[in-house]
């Protein structure tokens, strides 16, 4: 044998096995920066329930209408219908009735359903698609004033008056759409002659009510201004909702389980019932989060008003769908909220556009910003997509939100000063030891969330985070706005 292939020291491979190597602790992927849990003003919470007290809406908001697609058909409940301010004081047989006679249509991409200057007798409920409304700008050019989507409806008005649309429907999409017919309501109509004088008297009462609210649907508060002397000075009042909404506080909770035998002879060197106390609490704080954003009964999405959600015009979010977002939510925005992908999206979209969106830090992290508001990335709003494989494709949302009691905006909910209390609002608690050597520990986080008024939050739905523009073949000097053409 060689002098070159005899073995001259220990090898390394043994050696390692007197020598103590470095470890680090416990690490988890799903651990996020959780930015809008540190941006959002938290509120103290004593008895578990917040109650947010606004003034009386005197006219009944827009709702989008429930429409259950599954099954066949597209359905609705009759008293779905009263989301519809012009019908909510209607009598209840009528409702039941006009909710029996719509029927189902399947209108393609690019059809005209009201033309503006016709005279248009017609309800329509989108129950699957888009469609835009247009209208004759001052200079003559059709202009996009709305995108309507799944469960919005229009043509209320032309349904009850024989007046001319002052706007024009179009699909952009292939829709399926629930429609009601002026022969149709006078045919309900016909059939319940004693109804007829209640129909036309909640109907006026609607049209009068429009003339003494806000465009919030507040009482007007009588005012006089000016230099006239010898004017009377009117009497008026504030009402205040008598039905104010509560928050409770919402519970996130776990038993952590570790064995004796573990924490005390494997105890270095990292305690091991902290390492598991502290990767609990992680996951305790990320799904905190993510009920802040998705759950159905105080989350964001769900807790921004038909009013205040719109969609992109092109799919894609373009600088024009974020500025009309900021002019929804135009008081004092704070930040914007959204997947990381839908701000690559929109950053794709900048940079087509040569206007690269500036960065600020945040906590530590750099962040883009549009006209001074701050993108706060946040993987809990999720992506909506039919490729059960692929997550990294389909349509999410982004919101924007105004924050702060102060500011009639978004705030935190919790408790403080639990008993067990080791961070704000979260308590572990030790539960014993059972006849096997098993410790248990009690974890609980109490918070919520809440908008104070319906302008603190504006939410752009369907947006597209797929999309890639094709620079080496576009055409020089057009736009597509994501539509690859």
């Amino acid at each position: 044998m060689s002098d070159s292939l005899l073995q001259r020291s220990v090898t390394t491979s043994v050696a390692r096995n007197l020598a103590t190597t470095t470890k680090t602790s416990p690490k988890m992927m799903s651990i996020t920066p959780r930015l809008l849990l540190s941006l959002l003003p938290w509120v103290q919470v004593n008895g578990g329930t917040y109650r947010v007290n606004r003034t009386k809406i005197e006219l009944s908001r827009a709702e989008r209408i429930e429409v259950d697609l599954e099954g066949g058909a597209p359905s609705f409940t009759p008293e779905a219908l009263r989301s519809v301010p012009l019908f909510n004081r209607l009598p209840e047989t009528v409702v039941s009735r006009m909710a029996t006679r719509f029927k189902t249509e399947t209108v393609a991409l690019g059809n005209n359903l009201i033309v503006e200057g016709a005279e248009e007798n017609e309800f329509f409920i989108i129950a699957q698609g888009q469609v835009e409304v247009l209208s004759k700008g001052a200079h003559g050019s059709d202009l996009r004033i709305a995108l309507l989507t799944d469960g919005e409806y229009f043509g209320e008005i032309e349904l009850l008056t024989n007046r001319t649309s002052d706007v024009t429907v179009r699909t952009i999409t292939p829709c399926t759409l629930l429609t009601l017919s002026r022969n149709e309501l006078d045919a309900i109509l016909a059939e319940t002659p004693n109804l007829q004088h209640e129909f036309q008297k909640a109907v006026d009462e609607h049209l009068e009510l429009l003339t003494t609210v806000n465009k919030y649907g507040e009482r007007n508060i009588d005012l006089v201004s000016g230099f006239a002397e010898n004017v009377e000075i009117p009497e008026t009042f504030v009402d205040y909702s008598d039905t104010p909404r509560e928050y409770n506080l919402s519970a996130v909770q776990t038993v952590v389980r570790v064995h004796t035998r573990v924490s005390d002879l494997f105890n270095g060197p990292y305690d091991q019932l902290e390492e598991q106390m502290r990767l609990t609490i992680e996951g305790i704080k990320e799904r905190q989060e993510w009920e802040i954003v998705n759950n159905k009964k105080f989350g964001l999405l769900h807790s921004a008003a038909p009013g205040f959600r719109i969609s992109p015009r092109y799919g894609t979010p373009t600088p024009d769908d974020i500025d009309e977002l900021l002019a929804l939510v135009w008081k004092k925005p704070a930040f914007f909220l959204a997947h990381p992908k839908a701000i690559a999206a929109f950053g794709r979209e900048c940079t087509w556009r040569g206007t690269p969106p500036p960065t600020v830090n945040v906590f530590g992290t750099p962040v883009i910003t549009w006209r001074g508001v701050p993108f706060i990335p946040c993987d809990k709003l999720e992506i909506k997509s039919r490729y059960n494989s692929h997550r990294w494709l389909g349509t999410t949302s982004i919101l924007l939100m105004r924050v702060g009691e102060a500011d009639q905006g978004v705030v935190g909910l919790h408790q403080t000063g639990i008993p067990g209390e080791i961070q704000p609002s979260l308590s572990a608690r030790f539960m014993g030891t059972d006849n096997l050597g098993v410790s248990s520990y009690l974890l609980s986080l109490y918070s919520s969330c809440a908008v104070l008024t319906d302008d603190a939050i504006g939410v752009l739905e369907n947006v597209e985070v797929g999309y890639y523009h094709d620079y080496a073949h576009r055409e020089l000097g057009g736009f597509n706005f994501g539509l690859g053409i």
